[in-house]
């Protein structure tokens, strides 16, 4: 299965990333500590080179965003991750449902957070981000 997907001009990100094509990102939710311990953090680590002790930014062929110190916290680093992805448009940023695993966010409260990723050529977002950029 492909990482990405184009639909209705919505660029999306698959639910299942088992591999990366040549300069993609795997963006995943991490705690600011960088202990990738579970969910797409220990993954990201295992497959991708996500360093242990980065909890923001990009580091092997991923970059974190700290999810577990609030939303407040996590608005300003996915402004972060916007500013880097703008920066860097020789790569394309695969975002999972970041926020909506070990965080317990729901979709409709992370999803806002990356509208402006939307008109944003490199970067792809799960579909339910969009179905809630969408409403």
């Amino acid at each position: 299965m492909a990482n990405r997907q184009i639909i209705n001009g919505n660029r999306i990100s698959s639910d299942n990333i088992g591999h990366l094509s040549e300069n993609e990102i795997f963006v995943f939710g991490s705690n600011i500590q960088g202990m990738h311990g579970g969910g797409a953090a220990w993954y990201a680590h295992k497959n991708f080179g996500a360093e242990w002790g980065v909890g923001e930014g990009l580091t092997g062929r991923t970059y974190a965003l700290p999810t577990m110190e609030g939303v407040a916290s996590l608005k300003r680093a996915v402004d972060n991750f916007t500013a880097c992805a703008r920066q860097h448009p020789e790569l394309t940023f695969l975002v999972t449902a970041v926020g909506c695993g070990i965080a317990g966010y729901k979709p409709q409260e992370v999803a806002p957070l990356f509208r402006e990723s939307l008109s944003m050529e490199n970067v792809y977002l799960p579909k339910v981000f969009i179905e809630e950029l969408k409403k």
